[in-house]
């Protein structure tokens, strides 16, 4: 029998929309498409590196609520609406992603507040 958890962050998204920053399905981790917001104080900063290191800091707290890090995800998409915003963030995400290499797709795309310049969602598996 599956075991099914739901992983929140506190965000007002999560509530207002209806959906979990994470859903724990076994050994599988899904966290959902995650901001650059501090889900703590509900800001958000201009600079596209530093969305880019919350996006990765908001994940890092779910996966290990989970029971899991980063050395366990095997898929992550990034969503942008300005391409040229990837690259700056490449060394941060690099810092997480560099020695896992999991699948990954990079997306241009609307967001829904225009104040979001980076969306990160993983899929991790945990042994």
């Amino acid at each position: 029998m599956t075991t099914r958890r739901l992983i929140s962050s506190g965000s007002t998204f999560e509530q207002a929309i209806g959906y979990s920053r994470a859903v724990v399905d076994g050994d599988w981790v899904h966290v959902s498409g995650t901001t650059g917001f501090d889900y703590r104080t509900m800001t958000i900063s201009d600079d596209i590196v530093d969305q880019a290191e919350r996006c990765l800091l908001n994940i890092g707290d779910a996966l290990r609520e989970a029971g899991c890090s980063f050395a366990d995800v095997v898929r992550v998409r990034y969503m942008l609406p300005d391409p040229a915003d990837f690259e700056p963030c490449w060394p941060a995400l690099r810092r997480c992603f560099g020695e896992v290499r999991p699948a990954a797709t990079m997306l241009v795309c609307g967001l829904s507040d225009p104040r979001m310049r980076i969306e990160i969602e993983v899929t991790a598996h945990r042994a």
